[in-house]
């Protein structure tokens, strides 16, 4: 999947070789820095050559009119879309006035790293100029951690041979609103064509100049105003230049340029260092001028303390990170680079969002248009509450603060409570295509899901008790309008339905019982009733507060709870499975074993009603719905429902092969959950869905985290009860990682043969290892013996095999349940004897416990 001669092994960098033209959209998105609120992509400091110029900060966007072809009531009117900033990494270099540019300069050596250590991407390479000058060229880019609004670029030039005459040119560039002059584009780059994936276009000016000015000391300052959302940028660089040589500097300011140009008579062997400290500030509403004042004020504070403060106190951040944060696979190294890698796409998607979202494409790229979606609460959060708890806390606030948007959402659509939108900067809905987009009520579940996943990590009762319970009331009370009762045949026997929705699968859209839907929806609804009676004992002034706040009525939680108890969850006795929805399974099966890569996705080669009419998924939506509420389904209908859902899977969607990984390792397909990982952790290294360039996957890369803890580390938290189940593969030697519950660290170590975890101050720690209660007291250590993995199998039905195995009347064909390898390993009292394999048909009845289909084997 990768190049290892360009791209080598590096178990804390990611390292480049050799420059390429051809792929430089991609090497943007992977070299890109950030820290969750500025984000500066992998463009080289020539300025030339790039496919996207991107410098992107976290909820800067511009509004426009959505035009629908045909208007109806409740459509989302108003889109958003990340703005381009003002481009401030251009750095220029020229020697005998020869510009130094990557694609046609004779490099000599040549190496660009991004080090997750250090924080800090640096590129070395060695020139020589078409007069016989040899010039080693160094430069260090760096996003700061610790100081928000701070970028700093470094370049050292040395002419290594001779004298000569050297120019560096620093600028400021407004590519938002204006084509690069200097041909900055690549040749040969991919032709636009349609897909939905990508930032929208805004024809008409954007960023309005306001101040903008140049003083005697190197300081240059740009600042705008969005013409529609009023947002307002300011942008203010220093420039410190530090050589021996003899040296001058010209300026130029214009609305939508600031240059900085110093010409050098460079000796031979003396280096010229030119550092660059850039300040990025915005705002809702603060008029430019304010924000021009505050990054003023840091770039003094910044010089006061020392450049070399703000590299060391970096690296400082980042062993911070790493303490809390590391996944170490023992014995590979080209995991562990790429784990790390995403890893630290994570930090940079969301240290310093602050309060803001965290965006799909975080802000290395323009991808999705820099809109949030459900990817941060299922994916993301996980990671952050378990690891850097205040970062998952400041999510969640997000979605906090745009309750008085989503309520009049709620309204709007006819509804009680509130309803988060499917996709947004702003808080208000930018989806202009409801089917897959409005229609994913889901979302609502999503973040009471991952506020409860916080709450029970953290035991932070008091940001529940006062902000975080509002989320849980308000879409609660959505389910309990958009849902309705139906008796049964006997007229006794009441359900509880949800109609008109779509569930994460977005090749199926607008159906009725969404499974996924619905088992989110009772999570939701359960939490919230017991949320409000926790307050009622726990808190009674919060409550009482809440009540006022809310207009809560005592007999609410009642229905909630009754609705849930009644949820109707649907269920194929014929095929034992659930089905996605009330009639998936009446669908036609789509012919994927013979539908050409050329074809591949779907969604861009055909009408969304054409894929409708099949059973075919995007991505995983029952089989996620198996992980997240895995407490609600036992062994066998997992492995019914992952075995029948798995080869309609198209992988469409980046999030899908994370979830698809974790259940087949804890079904047993061993193999195939590495198959599923090793796609997933390779989604953007490898532009595996060749769209990598438009941004890094964030959602994907915490997936990989959670498939490394709760897939290969089979740990669960359901019910708020930490357990482990691990399924390590076979030639992992050891999977280790950290968790933070309740705060506590817990330092896990996995091997094949025990389950080691260190505890570190703290309370006293409870959880289970394969139903095994344990607990360790803080500062102390426990090792558990693991006795084999379990029923592994190999082997997993093909399309065909799961299309024929149903008849007219919905019945299984026996004939055509496929053959798996069954492996187990049985623990004795003096270990474990010789592993057993053999071929075994699947029993058909999916009903059958699955331990009991191991057990018949294994007799047979």
């Amino acid at each position: 999947m990768i190049d290892r001669d360009r791209f080598p092994v590096d178990p804390w960098r990611l390292v480049e070789t050799s420059f390429s033209v051809d792929d430089i959209g991609v090497t943007e998105t992977l070299f890109a820095v950030g820290n969750g609120y500025l984000g500066l992509r992998g463009n080289h400091p020539e300025g030339r050559n790039a496919q996207e110029h991107g410098t992107f900060i976290n909820g800067f966007h511009e509004i426009f009119p959505i035009r629908h072809a045909e208007q109806a009531y409740g459509f989302a009117e108003v889109g958003q879309t990340i703005i381009n900033a003002p481009d401030a990494k251009v750095m220029r270099v020229y020697v005998d006035d020869e510009p130094l540019t990557l694609d046609i300069a004779d490099v000599r050596d040549y190496e660009r790293a991004l080090d997750m250590r250090t924080g800090v991407l640096t590129r070395k390479l060695r020139w020589m100029t078409p007069s016989g000058k040899e010039v080693q060229v160094d430069f260090e880019r760096l996003v700061s951690f610790e100081e928000k609004h701070l970028a700093i670029m470094r370049l050292t030039v040395t002419v290594l041979n001779a004298d000569a005459p050297v120019t560096v040119s620093c600028q400021i560039v407004n590519r938002q609103d204006g084509e690069d002059v200097y041909g900055g584009s690549a040749p040969n780059l991919p032709k636009a064509g349609f897909d939905p994936r990508k930032t929208e276009k805004i024809d008409e000016r954007v960023l309005q100049p306001q101040e903008y000015w140049q003083d005697e000391d190197g300081r240059a300052v740009l600042s705008y105003k969005a013409s529609n959302s009023g947002m307002t940028v300011a942008v203010v660089a220093d420039h410190i230049v530090e050589t021996e040589n003899e040296h001058s500097a010209r300026r130029l300011v214009e609305p939508d340029i600031a240059k900085n140009v110093f010409r050098v008579h460079a000796k031979r062997g003396v280096p010229i260092t030119v550092t660059k400290l850039v300040s990025y500030q915005t705002s809702r509403g603060v008029p430019a001028r304010e924000l021009v004042d505050r990054g003023r004020r840091m770039l003094d504070r910044v010089r006061d303390e020392g450049v070399d403060t703000q590299f060391e106190r970096q690296a400082a951040w980042c062993a911070d990170f790493w303490r809390r944060s590391d996944v170490r696979i023992g014995g590979h190294d080209d995991l562990q680079q790429a784990t790390r890698w995403c890893l630290f796409q994570l930090a940079q998607a969301a240290a310093r969002a602050d309060g803001q979202g965290v965006p799909a494409k975080g802000v290395s790229g323009s991808g999705y248009s820099g809109h949030y979606f459900w990817d941060t609460e299922v994916y993301v959060l996980p990671f952050l509450a378990y690891t850097t708890p205040l970062w998952a806390r400041n999510a969640l606030r997000m979605r906090y603060l745009m309750l008085p948007a989503a309520r009049r959402r709620a309204r709007q659509l006819n509804e009680a409570g509130a309803l988060f939108p499917w996709r947004t900067i702003n808080g208000e809905e930018a989806s202009a295509y409801y089917a897959a987009g409005t229609a994913q009520y889901h979302i609502n579940a999503d973040v009471s899901f991952a506020l409860a996943k916080y709450v029970r990590t953290t035991g932070d009762t008091d940001f529940l008790y006062r902000e975080g319970v509002d989320i849980a009331v308000e879409t609660a009370r959505l389910w309990s309008t958009l849902g309705f009762w139906r008796s049964g045949d006997t007229g006794d026997d009441e359900s509880f339905h949800i109609h008109g929705v779509t569930g994460p699968d977005e090749y199926t859209t607008v159906v009725n019982d969404n499974l996924f839907t619905n088992v989110m929806a009772r999570f939701n609804l359960r939490f919230a009733a017991r949320t409000v009676r926790d307050m009622a004992d726990e808190a009674p002034e919060a409550y009482r507060a809440l009540v006022d706040r809310l207009e809560l009525d005592p007999g609410e939680a009642d229905a909630w709870e009754r609705a849930a108890e009644a949820m109707r969850i649907p269920f194929s006795e014929s095929l034992g499975i659930h089905p996605q929805d009330a009639v998936f399974l009446d669908r036609e099966v789509w012919d994927l074993e013979n539908t050409p890569e050329s074809q591949r996705p779907l969604l861009l080669h055909f009408h969304p009603l054409v894929i409708y009419r099949y059973q075919v998924l995007k991505q995983a939506d029952v089989v996620l719905a198996l992980f997240l509420q895995g407490n609600h389904f036992t062994d066998a209908e997992k492995l019914a429902d992952f075995e029948y859902y798995d080869p309609l899977t198209t992988g469409d969607s980046t999030l899908s092969g994370v979830v698809q990984s974790i259940l087949a390792a804890e079904v047993g397909y061993q193999d195939l959950a590495l198959e599923y990982f090793l796609e997933s952790i390779y989604v953007d290294l490898g532009d595996l869905h060749s769209n990598a360039a438009d941004g890094v996957h964030v959602a994907s890369a915490g997936g990989v985290w959670t498939s490394l803890v709760s897939g290969f580390g089979g740990m669960r938290d359901h019910y708020g009860e930490l357990s482990f189940d691990p399924r390590l593969p076979r030639d992992w030697p050891s999977l280790e990682f950290t968790l933070h519950w309740r705060g506590t660290r817990l330092d896990v170590t996995v091997t094949a043969d025990a389950l080691t975890v260190d505890a570190g101050p703290g309370e006293a720690v409870d959880f289970s290892v394969r139903g095994r209660d344990v607990r360790v007291a803080g500062g102390e250590s426990v090792t558990i013996p693991l006795a084999g993995q379990g029923p592994l199998l190999t082997g997993r039905p093909s399309l065909r095999q799961v299309a024929e195995s149903r008849r007219e009347d919905g019945s299984l064909l026996g004939a055509s349940v496929p053959v798996a390898t069954v492996t187990t390993s049985i623990p004795t009292v003096t270990g474990t004897v010789p592993t057993i394999t053999g071929e075994i048909p699947v029993v058909t009845d999916y009903e059958q416990n699955f331990t009991e289909q191991v057990r018949t084997g294994l007799d047979a």
